[in-house]
């Protein structure tokens, strides 16, 4: 074999490694690309696809009979999973759909006279890993000196008249309008304008931060 073949022969697997390099590299740009967009996003494709299917008739409907008062007497503290309210049978654990066939869509409920809210992850499936019945109303505990945390202002504004912060993590928490609309969802925190369904795009995370000494005095 003559030298300039052995070059050209050279240069052909040169570039046949870098060709195949080449469509490795764009298989996993576009990869990577979504998952750094869903990490972005805080899961907000799961909002949309859950406003698309959601009828008009239940995001305006007016809320039940659900307050503050009664979501914190569920939760141990703010942000904390509630504990289930209702009797519930042991079989149901590690059974989703157990769960879902009334929390998934809401609606009322003719045995408990109440509006049913609806899980805004109705993806996790371990429902009791984080979610537990009451078993007694008895005090099992000894008295401690547990003081639980504050829960969040609502209506807090960066400026006047403009839209209020998210003041809770959005983990397990993507979906707004399960919480925010439906006859299921509490007073207070009930929205007006369910027709909106981007909320992040006016409404956005609220980051506890500390000032930042940038410049430092020189002598």
């Amino acid at each position: 074999m003559k030298p300039s073949e052995k070059t050209i022969g050279s240069l052909g697997y040169l570039l046949a490694a870098v060709c195949f390099l080449g469509i490795g590299i764009v298989q996993i740009i576009p990869a990577r690309a979504s998952a750094d967009l869903l990490l972005y996003d805080l899961g907000g494709e799961s909002l949309y696809k859950q406003y698309d299917i959601t009828p008009d008739s239940y995001l305006s409907a007016g809320s039940g009979d659900r307050n503050l008062n009664g979501f914190y007497d569920l939760r141990q503290y703010p942000g904390s999973p509630p504990r289930i309210p209702h009797p519930a049978e042991d079989s149901f654990s590690g059974k989703t759909q157990n769960c879902l066939s009334c929390h998934a869509r809401g609606g009322y409920s003719p045995e408990y006279q109440k509006f049913i809210p609806v899980t805004p992850h109705p993806d996790k499936e371990l429902c009791y890993q984080c979610h537990v019945p009451l078993k007694e109303v008895k005090r099992r505990f000894q008295e401690n000196n547990w003081e639980s945390i504050n829960p969040p202002r609502l209506g807090r504004s960066a400026l006047g008249g403009s839209p209020p912060m998210i003041p809770h993590s959005l983990q397990l928490r993507e979906n707004c309008i399960a919480c925010h609309t439906g006859p299921g969802a509490v007073v207070e925190i009930r929205i007006g304008h369910a027709a909106r369904g981007n909320c992040r795009q006016c409404h956005v995370p609220m980051v506890q931060t500390e000032p930042v000494r940038v410049f430092s005095r020189t002598r």
